[in-house]
């Protein structure tokens, strides 16, 4: 079984609004290498359609872009990508599928099916998830900044603490760091 990794880019004051933070190539390239490293995406709704609207351009080359956001476009555009929504069925772009019901089942067999785990990086359903219990990690792209805004992570706050075993802390040269956490379930 797959573990569901909640990746995103966050500032220190927890902000993880998608205009704030670095976006360099080496930040893309972050990106692009958990991507590469995950067996699917999942999303919520919003974010699906943030995402479709210009990426899929990207991809094509119809949007020029530098070589590390092709990249990302690329690899995006062939990776498996599960949308959940109460209100939208119709998900046409490349290898895209909709994600229904109860989510506690269908994040568990969408687990279960891909061994090389699945990455959320949608707030509002990362949060519901986190909710759930069913996060088993956390990789997160801290910037080295203070947005004094929202949304922020889990802002409608979660039924108990979340303890985390640190895995890794990788500084990158714009000032970013690269943290992964995985639960601690003791």
């Amino acid at each position: 079984m797959g573990l569901l990794t909640y990746s995103i880019n966050v500032t220190l004051d927890g902000c993880v609004d998608h205009q704030e933070g670095i976006a360099d190539d080496e930040t893309h390239a972050y990106f692009t290498r958990l991507m590469n490293d995950s067996g699917a995406m999942l999303w919520g709704r919003v974010t699906y359609e943030m995402m479709e609207s210009y990426w899929p351009a990207v991809a094509r080359g119809e949007i020029d872009a530098p070589l590390a956001l092709q990249d990302w476009a690329r690899a995006l555009e062939s990776k498996a990508k599960y949308v959940v929504s109460t209100t939208r069925t119709d998900f046409p772009w490349t290898n895209s599928h909709h994600l229904g019901g109860d989510l506690t089942s269908t994040v568990g067999e969408l687990k279960e099916r891909t061994p090389d785990g699945v990455l959320v990086g949608s707030v509002a359903l990362a949060a519901e998830l986190d909710r759930l219990d069913l996060i088993d990690e956390y990789k997160f792209l801290i910037h080295p900044m203070i947005a004094g805004h929202g949304p922020t992570l889990h802002q409608s706050g979660l039924p108990t603490t979340r303890r985390l075993e640190l895995i890794s802390a990788e500084p990158l040269t714009n000032g970013a760091i690269a943290v992964h956490y995985r639960r601690s379930r003791a």
